[in-house]
């Protein structure tokens, strides 16, 4: 049995927000780090993200998932869903000690499959277009590049990139 083996995917709560808040912005401070981004060039980064603003996310259609490892959380994931079965993944986080251990694609085919589950037909994903190791790594999941836009407030162009169902 692999350390794998006993990890588990679980629906989380609003009263989890913080919980889960504390795993993202954890999970982003690498790339903050990476990237240069402070709060001062680039407050919309998910690593500086507060937990008023997650609590905006939650709504209907809002699906917030916990990666555990026994009681611990050591990722999280959310899919929102946009419209006619288009989901948007964000958030996809685990904590650095925990990375190449295969949780983020275990969180990502648990994600295909809510979608499938929920008769969606497309996920949808922002990424920071320069990372092409996040790029390359989607892609080897099924994500196809789409394009990419740039939006006030970040200093990096998005891209974007989907996977259908």
């Amino acid at each position: 049995m692999k350390i794998h083996d006993l990890a588990e995917i679980h629906p989380m709560t609003a009263e989890q927000l913080p919980e889960y808040a504390n795993v993202i912005r954890r999970s982003f401070a690498t790339v903050a780090k990476d990237f240069g981004f402070t709060r001062e060039n680039c407050p919309g980064h998910t690593s500086f993200i507060t937990d008023e603003k997650l609590k905006d996310k939650i709504k209907d259609g809002y699906y917030p998932f916990g990666l555990y490892l026994g009681s611990e959380i050591i990722g999280f994931v959310s899919l929102v869903h946009i419209n006619n079965g288009v989901y948007e993944m964000n958030e996809v986080s685990v904590l650095p000690e925990w990375r190449h251990y295969g949780y983020g694609k275990m969180m990502l085919e648990f994600c295909k499959e809510k979608v499938r589950e929920l008769n969606g037909v497309k996920i949808i994903i922002g990424i920071i277009e320069d990372n092409t190791t996040v790029k390359n790594w989607y892609a080897a999941n099924g994500f196809v590049h789409i394009g990419k836009k740039n939006f006030a407030g970040l200093p990096f162009t998005v891209g974007l990139m989907e996977w259908e169902a």
